[in-house]
């Protein structure tokens, strides 16, 4: 009878075992089927949002350090956590979630291409990415790039809001043994430093009145007036690192720099403008189904009135700090207007035609600080306008904005206002309707939001109506009968895309311009092509007073950040109890192995029987 209950005892007790070791077999095959193809550690740079202050008013984040658990957006609790989103994630209740509980963190994974993005989706971000930016705040802000490692971190942390779902007791097993979690490290200990003596770059064609060689189109006459045309070069975004500025406003220097291509074309023999000028326009004239007769008195009437027309100067302008209150064209009046002996700006200016957000959609807006009054020089232009638009481009709208200048405001709202503030009349023209439209800034405006056939469009609309109000064509014929910009002074499409191309190769963030070798470049390429076209060309370097600075930046903007594939600490215990659950059987074997032995002999031989 004893040994019948020992053999029993001994039976159970290898079943026993058996059943641990397969529980261990099955924990050890979910821990595997649970583990990502991704690295244990990865590293990768990370861009931090913008930080800067403005007029003593702070933006931006105020934080870098970040050593935090990975968490998905979805997740009810997000305090001291690194909120992972994604483009489309990236909602404004989604952020104010974050920013509400005290994540510890906010890491944006960004599309390499934005092309197969929706609409929705961008315009969702642009505007969550604009009212952040408006905000002051501590949490720390990075954008980077998607990869595969981060892809699967991502997939991992929202696959674990999901599981959450199960019962209780599936969650804690869960949990337990199948959670991957993921450490978010920034370990950078040293203190974000103020930069207060930066400089902002301006290129400028400038002349002195009767003096070609000085530089720009010079006109003709005793005192001819001078048009100013001008773009600021510089972008903005969520992050300065991730800020290519496609539109807003590479579209609108691409279109200066054409502008000044065709131009120079029209002014090349300074003796003998206008003449030349007539020769290409009676070139253009021959491919119109016009007749012998009527085509030869156009052009004798045209040389005839276009010799004795004044020509006007012409002076190209590329600012730097744009998205920032426009300091660069602040500085630059300043040092023309109030310690320059001589300057074209005070003599007889007509007017400045600022270029801003030219490189999409099928309308146009003139915005004005003051609506001009009749014979104007501006009212004159816009007249050319309206007559370009309507006469060969119908389909696009075309509007003047009205909108004083609010010197209670702490921004301007658009770069002509700078000169407005100094009496120098001007618009800027734009197809964007709202000065805040939250396209003006986003690192999502890049090549994909830029449409070159409508870029080419603007081009065209700007020089024929500049062309005819310079030249007084309106009595000539329509801009649709009288198309001076064809044939050899065609506007180029592949020279549009190759600026374009060009200028957003590198981020142009202004904090990066003076500092980044690629951006240096980029500025050294700009001059390049102004003096390809014009004859002298400034590069300004205005360097702010660090004691009073219009603005003042911080660094560590790019970082390294650490992303670590880690276990709960739940998984400690577990493990430990799975090991001493080994080590317990493997002492009961050893103990018992006469017992164990004798038990396995007699099941198989009775097997075998």
């Amino acid at each position: 009878m004893t040994e019948t209950c020992s053999r029993n005892m001994s039976y159970k007790s290898l079943m026993m075992m058996m059943m641990l070791m397969a529980l261990l077999l099955l924990f050890a095959q979910l821990l595997h089927a649970s583990a990502l193809p991704a690295a244990s550690s990865y590293e990768f740079t990370a861009y931090r949002m913008q930080q800067y202050r403005l007029q003593q008013e702070k933006h931006g984040c105020q934080g870098a350090m970040v050593v935090a658990e990975a968490r998905s957006p979805d997740d009810s609790s997000l305090t001291r956590r690194c909120v992972i989103m994604k483009l489309s994630d990236f909602t404004l209740d989604r952020f104010l979630k974050a920013k509400t509980q005290n994540a510890a963190a906010l890491l944006i994974l960004i599309p390499q291409n934005i092309s197969n993005i929706s609409d929705d989706v961008i315009q969702s971000f642009m505007v969550t990415e604009s009212e952040a930016l408006k905000m002051e705040m501590l949490m720390p802000v990075y954008v980077v790039p998607e990869d595969e490692q981060l892809l699967y971190m991502y997939e991992e942390v929202k696959h674990t809001v999901a599981k959450k779902s199960a019962s209780i007791l599936i969650r804690v097993v869960r949990s337990m043994v199948t959670t991957t979690a993921f450490q978010i490290l920034v370990n950078n200990n040293s203190p974000i430093k103020s930069i207060t003596d930066s400089s902002i770059i301006t290129l400028e064609s400038e002349s002195e009145k009767f003096l070609y060689s000085k530089g720009v189109l010079p006109g003709v006459g005793e005192d001819p007036a001078t048009i100013v045309i001008t773009a600021h070069y510089d972008s903005f975004g969520l992050a300065p690192w991730m800020s290519y500025g496609a539109d807003s406003n590479g579209s609108g220097v691409t279109i200066l720099l054409e502008l000044a291509r065709l131009f120079q074309r029209l002014y090349r023999d300074p003796r003998n403008k206008a003449p030349t000028f007539a020769s290409h326009f009676a070139c253009s004239l021959v491919s119109l189904p016009l007749s012998k007769d009527m085509r030869c008195r156009m052009i004798g009437i045209f040389k005839l009135s276009v010799v004795c027309i004044s020509m006007f100067h012409l002076l190209f302008f590329l600012t730097g700090g744009g998205k920032y209150n426009y300091i660069g064209t602040k500085h630059w009046l300043a040092e023309n207007m109030d310690h320059a002996e001589s300057s074209l700006l005070h003599d007889n200016v007509a007017f400045v035609l600022c270029l801003d957000s030219l490189g999409s959609g099928d309308k146009l807006f003139l915005h004005v600080s003051r609506p001009p009054k009749p014979e104007t020089p501006q009212f004159s232009f816009i007249q050319q306008l309206e007559d370009v638009i309507s006469s060969r481009f119908p389909w696009v709208k075309f509007g003047i904005i009205h909108k004083k200048i609010n010197l209670q405001e702490s921004t301007l709202a658009w770069e002509h206002e700078r000169y407005g503030m100094r009496h120098i009349p001007g618009f800027t023209m734009s197809h964007l309707q709202d000065p805040r439209s939250e396209r003006r800034g986003s690192i999502l405006d890049t090549m994909s939001q830029v449409d070159v056939r409508k870029l080419k469009r603007n081009v065209v609309i700007v020089a024929e109506a500049l062309v005819r109000y310079m030249y007084n064509l309106s009595d000539k014929g329509s801009p649709k009968e009288l198309q001076v910009f064809r044939g050899s002074l065609d506007v180029l499409d592949s020279r549009l895309s190759a600026l374009m191309t060009m200028l957003t190769s590198v981020p142009r963030a202004t904090q990066l311009m003076d500092t980044e070798p690629q951006q240096t470049l980029l500025i050294d390429s700009l001059e390049q092509e102004f003096r390809r076209h014009l004859q002298q060309v400034y590069r300004h370097t205005f360097r702010q007073d660090h004691r009073d600075p219009d603005i003042t930046f911080f660094d560590q903007m790019k970082q390294p950040m650490m992303m670590y594939r880690v276990k709960p600490a739940a998984f400690d215990l577990f493990l430990g109890g799975c090991i001493a659950g080994y080590l317990g059987l493997v002492y009961y074997a050893i103990q018992n192995f006469g017992n164990v032995y004798a038990r396995l002999k007699a099941v198989l031989k009775n097997k075998l029987q």
